[in-house]
């Protein structure tokens, strides 16, 4: 049976070197790194986890605890983009990846902490966490396991976060609404117990005040991040406010539905509404018109996810904190009026 021990003669290197390229650390140089892979493959090295748990009393796996998975979120595949980051970081730095699906009911029966300890996860990533999420709380107060959360912008000895900027994103797309004439700019929200929702609005909030623009709140409504939501706000904001000239929705799913009611109401895209999302979801640039929107790395989110909890784990890092940027991408959603 191959040891480290016989990687390490062959690549005229320390077994200390070969261990570290193994784990993933990043002081073994490229070339190295890549020599030892390629000699281990070569020899047929397979390390034991059970016996390298023991002795590190680490698994080298992570978990990922995603909330309230359904068929609704299939459309503009999020969680998805954000696993497949996750998986590809953990990886190339030799972890294993276990994922959970919870919800309010399960986090009633099984704590956070419990939920770890059983399947011996080294930490974890948390992601479509609700601001009320009994997680969250239990996340906070608790400090046995490492964790980074997604988009919710908490931070302490043991829990780190990796979030996009929101607030500029949103005013990015407010802004372009802006510089193409428009003037009274609707806004269809997620909902209150969304960090990146109060992030966005923010925006959206700011954007209007630095135009001379009065804020009015009677402009936004929830579209709870669905496209039915996005549809129904949308219905709300053409019935009560008619001299509305542009709409910003705070997802790309929630601006399909917003189009859906305005094509049912004769109302056309951009000639009569101009609509920008957020997200860059696949199918926003192959509906018609093709919609302008604010795009964020959601691959990225996960890979960086992924970096800074096994740092954290390794001890290579102090930060807690990975804010990403986004940007605007144009395409056929927006007049110029006036």
């Amino acid at each position: 049976m191959t040891t480290i021990k016989d990687i390490a003669k062959k690549a005229g290197v320390s077994i200390t070197t070969v261990s570290r390229a193994l784990n993933g650390y990043d002081d073994v140089s490229e070339k190295t790194r890549r020599r030892i892979f390629e000699i281990a493959e070569e020899l047929n090295y397979s390390p034991n986890a059970v016996a390298r748990s023991l002795v590190s009393r680490k698994t080298r796996t992570i978990g990922l605890i995603l909330s309230d998975i359904n068929r609704d979120g299939a459309k503009d595949a999020f969680a998805f983009e954000v696993l497949c980051g996750i998986n590809d970081r953990a990886g190339e730095l030799n972890y294993d990846l276990l994922l959970f699906s919870t919800s309010p009911k399960k986090q009633v029966e099984k704590s956070y902490k419990d939920l770890c300890r059983e399947r011996k996860v080294d930490g974890a990533i948390l992601s479509g966490l609700r601001l009320d999420d009994p997680y969250l709380r239990e996340v906070i107060d608790q400090d046995a396991f490492p964790c980074v959360l997604v988009d919710i912008p908490v931070t302490g000895p043991t829990v780190g976060h990796v979030t996009t900027d929101n607030r500029r994103g949103a005013m990015l797309a407010v802004r372009h609404l802006l510089d193409h004439g428009h003037r009274r700019i609707a806004m269809i929200n997620g909902h209150d117990q969304a960090h990146v929702s109060k992030e966005r609005l923010e925006g959206y909030r700011e954007a209007l005040e630095k135009a001379g623009l009065p804020y009015e709140p009677e402009l936004v409504f929830d579209g709870g991040f669905k496209e039915e939501g996005g549809a129904e706000a949308a219905y709300h904001i053409l019935l009560r406010h008619p001299d509305v000239t542009a709409i910003f929705c705070a997802s790309d799913l929630m601006a399909l539905g917003a189009m859906r009611t305005l094509e049912r109401m004769g109302r056309k895209v951009p000639h009569d509404i101009s609509i920008v999302g957020f997200d860059d979801i696949n199918i926003a640039s192959y509906c018609c018109p093709k919609l302008t929107t604010i795009r964020q790395d959601k691959y990225k989110l996960g890979y960086q996810a992924a970096q800074l909890l096994i740092d954290m784990l390794e001890n290579r890092t102090k930060n807690r904190k990975i804010l990403l940027a986004n940007r605007l991408i144009e395409r056929e959603s927006v007049r110029r009026i006036g």
